[in-house]
């Protein structure tokens, strides 16, 4: 007996070590989270502070991904751009100046349309998924990093915020792409990619040169109408 569990041992020993299994990255992870989100909605309405129970305390970044995922399709939900924008806005501000989440009860509590919501998740969905095919966590690394670069990207989570709040949201693509934008700064930054930061970054850009081009093609129709009726 004692042989045959010397033996075992022996062989114990010299097996090899089982390869780890792999790591899911944040990204998948988040679109897992997505899925139960989505299935745990209730039928009539909603209140960004029960989405912020419903999606976890895994951190501010992934909450304010979810919260642009409605946007990816160019269909305005009364009221949520509002919401929404504000409080990603709040958790650009929380990180920028590195303090807790807090949100004003009147964004807090005010009710949202869950069935409206639901079907732009499923829908914004879609965008995550291609995300994820093709973001690749520590890429680019020093644009994800700490000091300088996470204030700046911090900041410019703000500013997207802004951009999304603003009033144009009757207009085509002026809430996808804020939204767009976000999720890419939301997404670089839970996986460290810098590649869509970057990209994050660039659709901020885009999305305020659009604006420009709107507010000023609607500055030159209303001289035009003005100048019609005067003669």
């Amino acid at each position: 007996m004692k042989a045959s569990t010397t033996e075992n041992s022996g062989q114990a020993l010299h097996e090899p070590p089982l390869p780890p299994e792999p790591e899911k990255t944040r990204a998948s992870a988040f679109g897992e989270k997505l899925n139960v989100v989505i299935s745990n909605l209730p039928p009539d309405q909603i209140t960004l502070a029960e989405i912020r129970d419903l999606v976890g305390h895994e951190g501010l970044l992934l909450l304010a991904a979810f919260l642009t995922l409605v946007f990816m399709i160019p269909v305005s939900i009364p009221g949520v751009s509002t919401v929404f924008g504000a409080g990603i806005l709040l958790i650009g501000l929380c990180r920028l100046f590195r303090i807790p989440l807090w949100l004003p009860k009147f964004i807090a509590f005010r009710r949202l349309p869950a069935d409206k919501l639901r079907a732009g998740l499923i829908q914004g969905s879609k965008w995550l998924h291609r995300l994820e095919r093709v973001s690749r966590p520590h890429r680019m690394n020093r644009l994800g990093g700490t000091g300088l670069a996470d204030t700046l990207n911090s900041a410019a989570l703000v500013f997207g915020a802004g951009l999304l709040m603003a009033p144009f949201g009757l207009i085509p693509f002026s809430n996808t792409l804020p939204a767009l934008a976000l999720l890419f700064l939301s997404i670089g930054l839970l996986q460290r990619d810098g590649l869509c930061i970057l990209l994050g970054h660039i659709l901020n850009v885009v999305t305020l040169i659009y604006f420009f081009i709107l507010i000023a093609g609607g500055g030159v129709a209303i001289h035009e109408i003005i100048q019609y009726f005067r003669g």
